[in-house]
């Protein structure tokens, strides 16, 4: 009985996560929209998509009383969605146009479940009208706009010839479909925007500021386009410099009613993928904010249309728009609107697709306080902002203990990112009365946001959540290029920080010298001298060495123990460990500097204070050889901590040497080889596309880093590589 009951202990244990995740975030959400259960909508709902957004609105179907029904790929059968649903099914394998968007098996899962809507999230058959045609043939509501609204804002030309005629701002461009793009680009003037006329989400787009760029923009456009939407069509425009990439949040119903919902800013991208968002924007003023709002709402009219949806457009600095697209779907970034207007948007849609009318009007649309948006991504930010990264989340914890911190995720500790979807983990969320809470709320959050097991984009946002430029709140869709010209480095270190990260190395390493000496509070050997108060180290950061002298006071921990009766009779002993904060007087070339925490070893957080400044950081290794490599500030420091004799004698070993990259071209990322451009025995020029990978549905241009002849080739067309793999080697 013993053994069984510790067996379901452990079990409650290790799902934990899993279940604060399902139950506690959602009730932490503060909506002021009321779930009135007389309102009937819906009794079961199919969600159409997989990860956070499936887990998004199965929090709402919950709270509105709607029985949800899960679709999943065989690889994603143990998915954290597919475990909040009421009932799953498996509508094929891996690949997404044999699974998520295959309509035959989604909508053979509609009939054995018999659900009465469906729900796409973003994404996948979100945009896709034939799919809402098919729905609407079986009488199964499509939540969502009709088929259209659908059509006319989902092709890029259409939608903007009918902005036109609404009286919505367009941008100047060629509104065909291109067949000649050199030709149209130069009648409209570089640079111009190169970008596929259905789908969105950043891909299927290319800037280009000559003819060449325009040639190579078009090819890799639609072979993108082709893939991610099965339409290679594309449309040219005039590409507006330094822009601001604002959108508005509509809101419309079957009855006539259209709203707007205040504006997001989105200007903090990458590749033409959102990265940070806030709302509201720092750059508008009332009177361009309800211009913006009117102009969405007079297109959204236009069409006829009710759910919500997302206008875009690009606002210069003279805070003149231009119309870009509109989105006819729940956007990635809902969340901080619902913050502001206290509207649960996917409860809004569920409604307006049962036939009701909307609840509010625009002026009891409010913009409370201020909310922020980091969507985390497995992604590797030194390699162009953010190239994708695969693997097991050997250990996760979201910061929701925070206050006002929301997390919306669709994975779990054990979980894979795999190559087959949007590496996508979470959408980090702070919400504040100020902007200036909200975001000491994010820098907290992203410090408190613990991710193994996969390379992830956090040193990335919390460069940009710190960035002065950011919070003066003066950026464009440049903000990451203009900022990290040679590329994405991680934080830099000041003096100051390199003596504070030095320091807390320094006191982990002791810290953890001093433990491995003692066993439950005493002394591991008894005949051990009395302990050691002071050390002569040397710390060893980015190619710097640093003499470092380190003194101790106060008790790392006491132990005593209790006595518990159980319902088995005899009485266990537990332990209870106290712990209490040791100090550390650490001394850096020089430099007196305190630093104190518990210490506690075990925990993936390491909260200390640096002469009176908190600070939390993460162990992310250690070993006995001295090297730790620490999470600081969001960048991962490598640091080896050595005795002063260790030192000395490790200067005498050999280096190893490094590899000559410009002589072999490996694979940034997993991904699959779309193209291979050469072959063994050919001539290179520096610069020359070497092959082509694709990743998430994004294709990579890979060249030489040098003029030589090809030695040898290591992949062909079709092949799956992973990171790091090589693919060509140059002689």
């Amino acid at each position: 009985m013993v053994t069984s009951t510790l067996q379901r202990v452990v079990l409650v244990a290790k799902h934990a996560s899993f279940q604060s995740r399902c139950c506690v975030v959602s009730s932490r959400v503060q909506y002021s929209t009321v779930y009135d259960s007389n309102e009937k909508t819906f009794d079961k709902i199919l969600i159409a998509n997989r990860g956070e957004i499936a887990c998004r609105v199965m929090k709402t179907c919950k709270k509105m009383g709607i029985k949800t029904v899960a679709v999943h790929s065989d690889v994603d059968a143990s998915a954290v969605h597919v475990k909040m649903a009421d009932e799953a099914v498996c509508v094929g394998p891996a690949p997404t146009n044999k699974s998520y968007l295959n309509m035959d098996a989604i909508m053979d899962a509609i009939r054995k479940t018999g659900s009465q809507a469906v729900h796409p999230g973003y994404g996948f058959l979100s945009e896709n009208k034939e799919f809402a045609k098919r729905l609407a043939a079986e009488d199964v509501v499509f939540i969502g706009p009709d088929t259209h609204a659908i059509h006319a804002m989902g092709d890029k030309i259409e939608s903007k010839l009918l902005a036109k005629a609404a009286n919505v701002n367009v941008i100047p461009g060629f509104d065909g479909v291109v067949e000649d793009a050199v030709k149209i680009a130069g009648e409209i003037g570089y640079p111009v925007m190169i970008k596929a006329s259905a789908g969105g989400g950043g891909k299927g787009m290319r800037i280009a500021w000559n003819d060449d760029e325009t040639r190579e923009g078009f090819r890799l456009s639609s072979q993108e386009a082709a893939s991610s939407f099965g339409d290679d069509r594309l449309l040219i425009e005039k590409f507006v410099d330094n822009p601001r990439h604002i959108e508005i949040q509509v809101l419309a119903d079957k009855h006539g009613n259209a709203l707007w919902l205040n504006e997001r800013e989105c200007s903090i991208q990458r590749r033409n993928q959102k990265v940070v968002e806030e709302a509201p924007s720092t750059f508008l003023d009332p009177e361009t904010r309800r211009a913006m709002g009117e102009q969405a709402v007079q297109l959204a009219k236009a069409v006829q249309y009710s759910s919500a949806g997302t206008v875009e457009f690009l606002v210069d600095s003279n805070k003149n728009f231009y119309f870009l697209e509109m989105n006819t779907r729940l956007q990635v970034e809902h969340p901080i609107t619902e913050c502001i207007t206290g509207l649960d948007l996917v409860q809004q849609m569920i409604r307006v697709a049962k036939g009701f009318p909307l609840l509010h009007k625009q002026e009891d649309i409010p913009i409370n306080g201020w909310a922020i948006e980091s969507r985390v991504y497995a992604e590797d930010p030194y390699k162009s902002f953010g190239l994708p990264s695969i693997g097991r989340l050997s250990q996760y914890q979201e910061p929701i203990n925070l206050p006002k911190v929301r997390v919306d995720s669709g994975i779990q500790e054990g979980s894979d990112i795999s190559i087959y979807y949007d590496p996508m983990i979470s959408k980090l969320v702070t919400y504040g009365a100020t902007r200036a809470e909200a975001l000491q709320r994010m820098e907290d959050a992203l410090d408190n946001y613990v991710i193994r097991g996969v390379t992830h984009n956090i040193p990335l946002l919390r460069e940009i959540i710190t960035h002065p430029r950011f919070i003066s709140g003066d950026i464009t869709t440049n903000f990451l290029p203009e900022e990290y010209p040679e590329g994405f480095k991680g934080h830099q270190l000041t003096s100051e920080g390199r003596r504070e990260l030095v320091a807390t190395a320094a006191a982990l390493y002791v810290s953890a010298q001093l433990r491995s000496q003692r066993f439950l509070g005493n002394l591991r050997v008894s005949t051990t001298p009395q302990e050691r108060r002071q050390w002569e180290l040397c710390v060893e950061l980015e190619k710097g060495s640093h003499a470092v002298a380190v003194s101790r006071s106060g008790s790392t921990f006491t132990v005593s123990y209790t006595h518990t009766h159980t319902q088995w009779g005899p009485k266990l002993f537990t332990p209870l460990i106290k712990m209490s904060k040791k100090l550390y007087k650490v001394e850096v070339d020089g430099v007196k500097v305190e630093v104190s925490g518990e210490w506690n070893l075990a925990s993936a957080l390491l909260p200390v204070t640096i002469n009176r400044t908190p600070r939390v950081l993460q162990c992310l290794s250690r070993d006995a050889g001295g090297d730790i490599t620490l999470q600081y500030l969001g960048t991962q420091f490598k640091v080896r901590v050595l005795s002063q004799l260790v030192s000395t004698l490790s200067a005498h070993m050999p280096e190893k040497v490094p590899e000559d990259t410009s002589s072999i071209l490996r694979s940034p990322m997993p991904g699959s080889v779309v193209a291979v451009s050469v072959k063994p025995g050919d001539v290179v020029a520096e610069g020359q596309e070497i092959c082509v990978i694709e990743a998430m549905k994004m294709q990579n241009s890979l060249i030489a880093a040098k003029a030589a002849k090809v030695k040898s080739v290591h992949c062909k067309a079709g092949e799956t590589v992973g990171e790091g793999d090589l693919l060509v080697q140059l002689e």
